[in-house]
């Protein structure tokens, strides 16, 4: 009989790399158990719970309901509650028939890209992004080509970069505004001009909009208000502060309804139906105004440490405008930020997250700090880090 070691592996393997931010929590993790204080600044997780309006909806649902397995689109009531949100937040309308409740939102990039994807083809995507990107679609067999960009681009792509780059083997593009790790957004004419080019080519769109909600300027405006044929991802565990309760959203075009449906029926049936019916609570008016008032928080971190980052020598060209990400060069303390992290941790106690995970542009120089913890506890980092650095 074989052993596990010689058992067969498939090869797409190969080109799927751990995530490295969740190694660093777990190295945390361990240096907490032996009794040290660690400062998380490494994961996107909110340091808030679930409002309590959406606590009390859970507790309830699990006393008074059976909690079998719901519809594979989701319940009908929480996708119309998503799409009453998209009429009251973007004066947009979305019907209800066009959301999917997913697993988290990574089942709703999975479900998306199961059925846009085939062997060999090619997604646009930004360098930097979010590192599960490019291996969801290396899942289907399909390619990530990674477009480099700058703080000169706010580190998103343009529509001359889509233009340029699209070619033959193109199937799609992935956007994320506002994005991680950067925390920048795509400006208004710049998206219309992506999701008019993908059309044109007629190739897919898939736009990321998990922390739209967490923006700090000008309300953003959704994709959905420039297209009907954009898929568009959303999530219940950053702006509504529900990680851990793998919760999200996809809104497709009606053309592939039927295909998504199949996918999430075989995939996982339905999602959570206890999160499902915990979410009709995250947008009740009250639960919003906690929500805004946690979004409030956030922006004054951000204020306190973008500043407070740039005075110990990090170059931080472009103030993050959503999201709770800061991405920052450190190459003025090390040409490796992966060893930086690393000394940060053990030395300073302080967990940040290295820039290998977010692609191949420039990541030895680069660093993503996550502002997911109190103000306290972020000047303590910001102190910590100082004393390390020997100023």
């Amino acid at each position: 009989m074989k052993s596990a070691q010689q058992i067969h592996r498939a090869a797409r393997l190969a080109g799927i790399e751990p995530f490295r931010v969740m190694d660093v929590q777990n190295r945390a993790h361990e240096l907490e158990s032996q009794g040290r204080e660690i400062i998380h600044m490494e994961i996107g997780q909110p340091d808030f719970s679930a409002p309590p309006q959406v606590i009390e909806a859970a507790t309830r649902a699990i006393r008074e309901r059976p909690l079998g397995y719901t519809q594979s689109l989701g319940l009908p009531e929480l996708r119309e509650a998503i799409s009453h949100y998209y009429q009251t937040r973007y004066a947009v309308d979305v019907p209800s028939e066009r959301i999917v409740i997913t697993a988290g939102a990574s089942g709703a990039f999975l479900l998306a890209l199961g059925a846009l994807v085939d062997p060999s083809d090619e997604v646009l995507m930004p360098d930097p992004c979010y590192p599960c990107n490019r291996h969801f679609v290396r899942l289907f067999e399909g390619r990530a080509r990674m477009i480099a960009s700058d703080e000169y681009r706010a580190y998103q792509l343009s529509a001359s970069d889509v233009r340029r780059e699209w070619n033959g083997r193109v199937r799609g593009v992935m956007l994320a505004s506002p994005s991680n790790p950067t925390g920048t957004t795509i400006p208004t004419e710049e998206l219309r001009g992506i999701l008019e080019i993908a059309a044109s080519r007629g190739g897919f769109a898939l736009v990321d909009e998990i922390y739209h909600a967490l923006s700090y300027g000008d309300r953003l405006a959704t994709a959905l208000q420039f297209s009907e044929d954009v898929f568009v991802v959303n999530s219940f565990s950053k702006y509504f502060c529900m990680t851990g309760w793998r919760l999200g959203w996809l809104v497709v075009p009606r053309a592939y309804l039927r295909a998504i449906e199949k996918l999430a029926q075989n995939a996982y049936i339905c999602a959570s139906a206890p999160a499902q019916y915990a979410a009709l609570a995250a947008f009740r008016p009250d639960t919003i105004a906690v929500l805004e008032e946690r979004r409030a928080e956030f922006q004054r971190r951000r204020d306190f440490l973008v500043p407070a980052l740039r005075d110990l020598g990090f170059r931080i060209p472009i103030v993050p405008t959503g999201a709770f990400y800061i991405y920052a060069g450190c190459e003025s303390f090390s040409p490796d930020s992966s060893a930086f992290a690393l000394r940060l941790l053990d030395e300073a106690g302080v967990a940040i997250t290295p820039g290998l995970d977010f692609g191949a542009n420039q990541p030895e120089k680069h660093v993503r700090i996550a502002y997911t913890q109190s103000l306290d506890a972020l000047k303590e980092g910001v102190k910590r880090i100082d004393k390390l650095l020997g100023r």
